[in-house]
């Protein structure tokens, strides 16, 4: 007898529960080159540490799609709820994000039972045991995309972890890598002035602030097309460009002032060569890769210098959409940004992938913007002041994870993220 075909319910269920379990294991497989020790400290107060990552977003799925959705399930430890909770005020008072990383205990072993509980129980829901799959589906889709966040994060604060380190500590084994190719001169990509509409059209999954979709009035402009490289950083180095005011906005040159900034974050100067900390430890900088780890103020005075501007969010996601998805993400493991691939004259390359791009756009909502209801409402929303946009997704961001509307968003002074940046003019 042939085999019936699932229902479309249960083939969508099905789907779901597969989705989960490859992210779930994904979060697992990258903390095997780890020890306990890397997994427990915290670098800086915009990092925590890893274990914390596999703890929190086990919280998560246990406080959003289980407690509420499976009949009966049994919290691992509520003592969790305090220690894991990240900025969730509706739901209570939490351990404080800068003293993360004196989370002693509990023990690395607990949290990964307490991640093997959830998941069981995640299974559990997945076979049918509890809520019908469209009562639980969407908030179970937001923990996976959640969870892919901080997989990146994890990546993210362990290079901040070891780049603290004296040893200057690998991640993994450095591979071997092919000499890069010249890099090809900036090509500009020019685009039409017009309304055009940016934001989610409601087809997959998005984030809220991804929503409503709206018109946006355009001037004509052009983009570079491709991200700003090492070697035209190093450029903007020698020409002193750390130490003229005049290119800097005054917090940016208040920021230079303050914390000594002479060179993106992991880079360091040995016999006069430049060095950059990455995932693979201390390596010679390649100067044809895209510059990383620079700050908001670092890419607009750079811009400046070089006689143009950052994009705006709307011409970043309107020249993104005949664009390839198919970047360096955290899928193709080089964990490092990329030098640009051959030229292809009048398109854009590395609009995803290699690094996060810096807009000149402000974080703020749509218009018509409303924030879910309840705790899932803190997500977004209440960040929406004081940051800057980025778009595009990096060398350490999950697979399928970023989308041509997807807007990440960080204060202008942060630099331990791989962001980087694209140059825009009001004309080619």
């Amino acid at each position: 007898m042939t085999p019936r075909a699932p229902a479309p319910a249960e083939a969508s269920r099905q789907r779901l529960g597969a989705r989960l379990r490859e992210t779930r294991n994904l979060s697992m497989a990258l903390i095997a080159p780890l020890g306990a020790e890397d997994m427990a400290v915290q670098a800086m107060d915009d990092a925590s540490p890893t274990k914390w990552h596999l703890a929190h977003t086990s919280w998560f799925f246990e406080t959003f799609v289980l407690a509420p959705h499976l009949p009966g399930y049994q919290m691992f430890d509520a003592a969790f709820a305090y220690c894991f909770n990240s900025y969730y005020e509706s739901l209570g008072a939490r351990h404080a994000r800068p003293k993360r990383g004196l989370l002693t205990r509990p023990p690395l072993d607990r949290i990964i039972a307490y991640r093997a509980h959830v998941d069981a129980a995640l299974a559990r829901l997945i076979a049918g045991d509890g809520a019908p799959c469209s009562a639980w589906a969407g908030v179970a889709e937001t923990g996976l995309h959640h969870e892919q966040q901080h997989q990146e994060l994890m990546l993210t604060d362990i290079l901040a972890l070891f780049a603290a380190n004296p040893l200057r500590p690998a991640y993994r084994a450095p591979p071997p890598r092919a000499p890069s190719a010249p890099r090809a001169p900036v090509r500009w990509v020019d685009f039409d002035g017009g309304i055009f509409q940016i934001g989610d059209a409601g087809d997959s999954f998005a984030w809220d602030n991804e929503r409503p979709r709206h018109g946006v009035l355009l001037r004509p402009f052009c983009l570079a097309d491709r991200l700003v490289a090492n070697a035209e950083w190093v450029d903007f180095i020698d020409d002193h460009g750390y130490e003229t005011p005049l290119l800097w906005l005054s917090d940016g040159w208040a920021a230079v002032q303050r914390e000594g900034w002479r060179a993106p974050l992991y880079w360091e100067s040995h016999d006069h060569a430049w060095f950059e900390m990455s995932l693979d430890g201390l390596q010679p900088l390649d100067p044809e890769a895209p510059v990383a780890h620079v700050s908001y103020y670092e890419a607009d005075a750079f811009a400046r210098w070089a006689g143009k501007r950052l994009p705006l969010e709307a011409e970043w996601e309107i020249a993104a959409g005949p664009s390839s998805r198919d970047g360096n993400s955290l899928a193709t493991g080089a964990l490092r940004p990329r030098p640009a691939s051959t030229e292809r004259p009048g398109m854009l390359r590395q609009m995803f992938g290699d690094v996060w791009e810096w807009t000149q756009s402000a974080y703020l909502p749509y218009p018509g913007y409303v924030a879910p209801k309840g705790a899932l409402g803190e997500y977004n929303g209440k960040f929406m002041v004081n940051q800057h946009v980025l778009r595009g997704g990096s060398c350490v961001t999950p697979a399928g994870h970023v989308r041509a509307t997807s807007r990440n968003f960080f204060y202008p002074h942060q630099r331990w993220q791989f962001t980087g940046l694209r140059l825009a003019s009001e004309a080619c």
